[in-house]
């Protein structure tokens, strides 16, 4: 399995489950679309997996993004949280700006 999706109150939100290569690109791709065409949601909100996108990844985010702009629908991309601290370790300060300043 690629993806899941729940569609609620007019938001179908698909989750990646993890990274994609260039075999299943296209496949997820399809899938997402097929979704829309069934549900024909007010918005979709893709949900990537923790880390960093690959290119494949990407690829089906843009093709995603694509489709939902010919459709006027509306479109967000989300992202699982990375652990990256430690066991005792602080969280990066946080700026007004929404930027970040690591000690």
């Amino acid at each position: 399995m690629l993806i899941t999706h729940v569609l609620d109150r007019g938001t179908l939100t698909v989750k990646v489950l993890h990274g994609l290569d260039i075999t299943n690109r296209a496949a997820v791709a399809f899938q997402i679309e097929a979704l829309v065409a069934t549900h024909r949601p007010d918005q979709v909100v893709l949900e990537l997996p923790a880390g960093e996108p690959g290119p494949a990844t990407l690829s089906a985010m843009a093709r995603t993004q694509r489709m939902c702009r010919s459709l006027d629908i509306a479109f967000t991309v989300t992202g699982a949280p990375v652990r990256t601290q430690e066991a005792g370790s602080q969280a990066p300060e946080r700026l007004a700006t929404g930027a970040r300043r690591d000690r």
